[in-house]
């Protein structure tokens, strides 16, 4: 059976798609510096290799591939808070983008040819049209999105040089947790909408903020694309077999194809949790787009790639089952 390297399989998403592998039948060796993953879910919950270092450590990886028969990589290793990356950008391009260099030079001198990508849908920058598909223009506004950008390129050139095979699927909006709640979404700080209103739903911080009221939507508030992190995973696992049959080069963008407010996410997440959430309202931030909501339609198509928890209720149920074991 292939032996999939993961990197950055210790985080949110990267856990759930080393969930994903184990369950299709594939044995995973996870390479992860924990400077913002967790020990536990490898070790404890998922119990399968981990390997403590960065990918910027040549030796390592040359050591790596040559003690493991590693068929592909998947790439999850990279920060990915935005606002940080404008404060800090030498951080994100030194990690994302030399880092991911790094990996790509030593998977080239150890014949491994089959990359998967996470990539975002922050490269295309404020919207011209939604919803976005791969072929919108690409116009990233943060260091953040500029540095998967930046790897998207190097993918392309080193598929024309070197022959090395990649996926690069552009997310929408993460979120929710595994279904059966072995994993779920714990960053540290917390950026990402779902869960700091379901923090908030438990008490862990006084209001949740909402950044603009008066946009051109229904309810005056923000339109996000939402894709359940487990339907994330398994779009990997198809664009791995894809590739490991001997597909091209593709990118793939991963979103739910429908939109919700921020209002309405606060409303479904009362609902569910049974709380008061208390709101305050904020001016909108620059360069946050009324509605970014993208069209998946190449994955249907290319990979039978189908979201399997498309519903919001959905999404935030599984969160909410999953911090309400965490923070018992």
């Amino acid at each position: 059976m292939s032996t999939i390297l993961v990197t950055g399989g210790a985080g949110y998403i990267g856990s759930h798609a080393v969930l994903a592998l184990k369950n299709a039948g594939y044995e995973v060796i996870v390479l992860d510096n924990l400077s913002n993953g967790h020990r536990e879910l490898v070790e404890e919950v998922l119990q399968v290799k981990l390997i403590v270092g960065d990918m910027s450590d040549c030796s390592l990886l040359d050591d790596i591939f040559s003690t493991h028969n590693i068929t592909a990589v998947m790439h999850f290793a990279a920060y990915i808070a935005v606002g940080e990356s404008v404060i800090d950008p030498a951080k994100y391009y030194q990690n994302n983008v030399a880092g991911t260099l790094t990996l790509l030079e030593a998977m080239i001198a150890a014949s491994v040819k089959k990359f998967i990508f996470s990539s975002t849908c922050a490269l295309y920058g404020v919207p011209k049209f939604v919803p976005l598909t791969e072929d919108h223009p690409q116009d990233p506004i943060s260091p953040y999105a500029t540095s998967k950008w930046m790897v998207e390129r190097i993918l392309s050139d080193f598929d024309t040089a070197y022959n090395l095979k990649s996926i690069r699927f552009r997310y929408f909006n993460a979120a929710g947790a595994d279904p059966d709640g072995l994993l779920g979404e714990d960053h540290e700080p917390e950026t990402h909408l779902i869960p700091l209103v379901l923090l908030t739903a438990f008490g862990k911080r006084e209001s949740i903020l909402i950044f603009g009221t008066d946009y051109p939507t229904p309810d005056g508030t923000c339109i996000r694309d939402y894709i359940h992190v487990t339907d994330l995973a398994q779009a990997h696992i198809l664009g791995l077999e894809y590739l490991l049959k001997g597909g091209e080069s593709e990118v793939f963008n991963l979103g739910n194809g429908n939109g919700f407010s921020v209002r309405e996410v606060i409303e479904t997440a009362k609902e569910i949790t049974g709380k008061e959430i208390k709101i305050e309202e904020r001016y909108c931030r620059p360069g946050d787009p009324p509605i970014l909501v993208g069209s998946s339609d190449k994955a249907t198509k290319i990979l039978g790639w189908h979201p399997e928890y498309p519903n919001l209720n959905e999404i935030i149920a599984h969160a909410w089952q999953w911090h309400q074991q965490r923070h018992k």
